[in-house]
């Protein structure tokens, strides 16, 4: 696929918008749900819980683990299908939530896409760029609204941050930093195995391991699925998803010219798990602005999450940011503090895209920015497996070797 401008996606959107169908303002939207593990059982409780102010209901309900399929319907009143391609064909369905391992998050949507079904896709958008690029080129031949899962977007913070900076409070942009880190007593990712499943009888394992190399029933790659590079990006993908594609919109960055991943297994050394427990990403973009993004799993003090500037910096905080002057330029400087609008919150975001079916209201987490953080995400978790410097090919739109 030749290179991707917002300018054409916005282009062709709104064309192929003007032949789907519009929901009217007050008209139900009925959702599939696809998935029903942990992060959906948030998102169903949620959607339950704004049924009747929002007008929405949740239609129906899959997932290849029968228990958890069955407590998803009894949690919203959804029918159970068996098949997601079941959910697409029914024409009731407005909407999907697709809340899958990483792996499956690429097949679903393209099919999701050709169904013309609204998506709500849990983050990474994809597992890897070139999918991204696909599912692009999809959703803006099918005129469709996809939310990227990166609930923190429906945060005002960002693009706020984007104006102050977009108007030179910060002088030139040289370096931003930021960070999620946890301290996992028992190793990462370390979610319980249920041990009533048995593959065969109420669990579907072939079909769950979809693309991924077959492997015999293993309960910790499905309960556990963010340990293993098959299914994960690990820290980068489940985590630094979120932080970076804050940095993304307040910078109104696209594509890394060049990155490196670094860290390891350094505390969980008995754990069967591939991704490491600690991993650091460095990003050069164009013009001069590095992106660090810091994380370990077995240690939880966190770093200051900051943008800095030739003339000062701006410093995210739970309530907004505040933008204080280097020394050099306080003279002519007075503090800012801004007050956040809106929250990461999976309410608020699914509400938006509520909004974009019916009113075409912009989305906070569309498929491009979806994509600029599947790039800088990839491009991290890259380096660190071939343990090379990458690059970004602009031409091609791909991943390279420095």
């Amino acid at each position: 696929m030749s290179s991707i401008s917002r300018r054409t996606f916005v282009a062709a959107a709104t064309t192929a918008l003007s032949a789907s169908r519009i929901m009217g303002a007050n008209e139900r939207l009925r959702i599939g749900v696809i998935g029903c593990g942990g992060m959906a059982t948030e998102h169903m409780k949620k959607l339950v819980a704004m049924r009747d102010n929002d007008n929405v209901e949740v239609g129906s309900v899959c997932d290849l683990y029968d228990k958890r399929a069955q407590k998803a319907s009894q949690l919203t009143s959804g029918k159970i299908v068996k098949r997601y391609q079941d959910i697409l064909s029914d024409k009731s369905i407005d909407y999907v939530l697709i809340a899958t391992p990483e792996h499956w998050h690429f097949p679903i949507t393209m099919d999701a896409a050709s169904a013309g079904k609204h998506i709500y896709c849990e983050k990474p958008m994809t597992h890897t760029v070139e999918q991204s690029k696909r599912v692009i080129a999809k959703v803006q031949a099918a005129g469709i609204k996809m939310q990227v899962g990166v609930q923190g977007m429906s945060d005002d913070s960002y693009e706020a941050a984007h104006r102050y900076i977009a108007d030179g409070k910060l002088g030139k942009v040289v370096m931003a930093q930021i960070d999620y880190s946890r301290n996992e007593v028992e190793g990462i990712w370390n979610y319980e195995i249920d041990p009533d499943a048995r593959p065969g009888e109420n669990l579907d394992w072939k079909t769950w391991l979809g693309s991924a190399p077959k492997r015999p029933w293993d309960p910790d790659r499905f309960f556990r699925w963010r340990r293993y590079w098959d299914y994960s990006g690990g820290i980068a993908t489940d985590l630094f998803i979120h932080r970076v594609t804050r940095i993304i919109k307040s910078l109104d960055l696209k594509f890394p010219e060049r990155g490196v991943g670094t860290g390891g297994t350094f505390e969980f050394k008995q754990s069967p798990a591939e991704v490491p427990d600690t991993f650091n990403v460095m990003l050069d973009y164009p013009g001069g602005t590095t992106v660090v993004l810091i994380s370990s799993l077995a240690n939880d003090t966190p770093i200051e999450h900051v943008i800095r500037g030739h003339h000062a910096t701006l410093t995210f905080t739970r309530t907004g940011f505040t933008i204080k002057p280097q020394k050099e330029f306080a003279k002519d400087f007075e503090d800012i503090t801004y007050q956040k609008h809106g929250a990461e919150n999976t309410e608020l975001h699914h509400r938006n895209l509520q909004n974009a079916i019916r009113k075409n209201e912009a989305l906070k987490c569309d498929v491009m920015l979806g994509y600029y953080g599947v790039v800088a995400c990839n491009m991290g978790v890259e380096s660190y497996r071939k343990r090379k410097y990458m690059a970004w090919d602009a031409g091609k739109e791909r991943l390279v070797h420095a």
